[in-house]
């Protein structure tokens, strides 16, 4: 009976925690976007985009973080992948204005800045989760589909490259159709480099420094490594389940 008292009361600390670092990040997010629409300027629409998306996003985490996040707290490693998911929210408010680039290279290079410094102070202060660490995925995830359509929104590459941003969504989309793509990988240093190189590779197109056909050669050279480094995992997969298919017989 105290255990389970004592579980509920850590349960609640959590959501206040949780809901507490949410509410705050949104608060910094959506002011700076209201300040950087009058000084850039932006749009007007430009604050409310941000803060549809960040609330949409802020609302999964929340919920999926009182779920399956084992600490009583949200810990100083998921306020950093907060604050990184803000920040992309921050570039998606960006598609629409073509006056915004300079803007989209700083963001987006603090977001991926920042990635490494959330698994840092996870390890740093024995918070490591599997949500933490998922967490952190999709914040990668988000970021390249977001670079993504703004490259092909400044017209520095054609739609193809909408590809790199929605290659981790098809593989996850395709585990549902094969089973055996749906089962853990081992950690591989490979995969974090590839989306850096492809990270890397969209700021350099979304920069105004850079133009056609230049642009487009950058693009598909950091989507020509991404997408390898997915085959590789999806040929590993494969053997991994037909071996344990013959292993059954």
């Amino acid at each position: 009976m105290l255990q389970t008292q004592r579980r509920g009361h850590l349960r609640r600390n959590l959501l206040k925690d949780v809901l507490g670092n949410v509410l705050l990040t949104s608060f910094f997010v959506v002011a700076l976007a209201f300040v950087l629409q009058r000084t850039v300027p932006l749009s007007a629409s430009f604050p409310w985009k941000v803060f549809a998306v960040f609330v949409a996003g802020s609302a999964l985490t929340l919920i999926l973080a009182i779920k399956h996040l084992p600490n009583h707290t949200f810990g100083p490693a998921n306020q950093v992948t907060l604050a990184r998911a803000g920040l992309v929210a921050l570039l998606f408010g960006l598609m629409g204005d073509t006056s915004a680039d300079w803007l989209a290279v700083v963001i987006a290079s603090t977001a991926l800045a920042l990635d490494g410094v959330d698994g840092w102070l996870a390890r740093r202060f024995s918070v490591a989760s599997d949500f933490g660490a998922r967490f952190d995925m999709e914040t990668d995830a988000l970021l390249l589909l977001v670079l993504a359509g703004l490259t092909w929104h400044y017209e520095k590459a054609g739609p193809w490259i909408l590809l790199a941003g929605l290659m981790r969504y098809l593989f996850v989309a395709s585990s549902v159709l094969v089973p055996s793509l749906g089962r853990p990988l081992p950690p591989k240093r490979r995969r974090q480099t590839a989306f850096v190189v492809q990270a890397i590779a969209l700021i350099i197109c979304v920069s105004p420094v850079v133009a056609q056909p230049l642009s487009g050669a950058i693009a598909l050279f950091g989507l020509a490594l991404l997408s390898l480094s997915f085959a590789i995992d999806v040929v590993y997969l494969a053997r991994a389940g037909g071996d344990l298919v013959r292993e059954s017989h």
